[in-house]
């Protein structure tokens, strides 16, 4: 076969390459806007949230990884006030577990019932369970909310734990946060159903969300914590 003949197939091998890779990458971005649409349309008619939650936290440098299990509350962000959110923890690694968290707008307050300590601060700045709140973070954004703050690709159609169809979404942050990477899974309602943190060390919590009640009627009051006034109080 002649050199021409082998450039000629080879420049018609690239451009075939290259067009495939154009209508794969458009009909990506299709998929994804359909996918954030569906999530726009969700979170517009969110009111609130109750659910099973678990977390699995995960340390790449010891290849361990911790599993909490319980309940979680949801109140979104308004124009009148902060996002709400309540996690009532029950078990450890399958032990028993008494541990609340609240968290209203940027601040928490956690409740560790065995040692009988409060602990204060930042959701941004939360280095413990606290950081559940980046998690719920992504179903209080709109879609213009989550272009604004995140490059988005999607990843994939997935099933997660219970056999659910979702879409997985890799969020990577425009501007410096506290982590690295976040990764949604969104069910065909535009519900996240499970999402993962990924901080800069490269430990990751995920979060996985079962059993959801949407629009339940939630008293605010639920969201204020109630422990002995002789608990230490610690301000981290």
């Amino acid at each position: 076969m002649s050199k021409v003949l082998r450039y000629g197939f080879f420049i018609i091998s690239l451009a075939f390459l290259f067009s495939s890779v154009s209508i794969t990458e458009a009909k990506a971005q299709n998929v994804l806007g359909e996918i954030l649409r569906r999530m726009d349309i969700n979170n517009k008619s969110l009111q609130s949230i109750r659910a099973d939650m678990t977390m699995v936290k995960f340390n790449p440098q010891l290849n361990v990884s911790d599993v909490l299990a319980g309940t979680t509350s949801y109140l979104p962000k308004t124009p009148k006030r902060g996002m709400y959110v309540r996690i009532d923890w029950r078990t450890e690694n399958g032990r028993p577990m008494e541990e609340s968290i609240s968290l209203i707008g940027d601040d928490y307050e956690m409740y560790r019932k065995r040692v009988n300590q409060v602990i204060t601060g930042k959701v941004g700045k939360a280095k413990n369970n606290a950081s559940v709140g980046n998690a719920l973070v992504f179903m209080n954004m709109s879609k213009d909310q989550l272009k604004q703050n995140y490059t988005i690709q999607f990843v994939a159609e997935e099933r997660i734990k219970g056999g659910t169809p979702t879409a997985h979404l890799l969020l990577t942050p425009k501007t410096a946060t506290s982590y690295k990477t976040a990764e949604i899974w969104v069910d065909a309602d535009g519900m996240p159903r499970q999402a993962k943190v990924t901080e800069m060390n490269n430990d990751s919590s995920t979060f996985l969300f079962e059993n959801i009640k949407k629009n339940d009627t939630l008293n605010a009051s639920i969201f204020k914590l109630q422990y002995p006034s002789n608990a230490k109080k610690i301000k981290a």
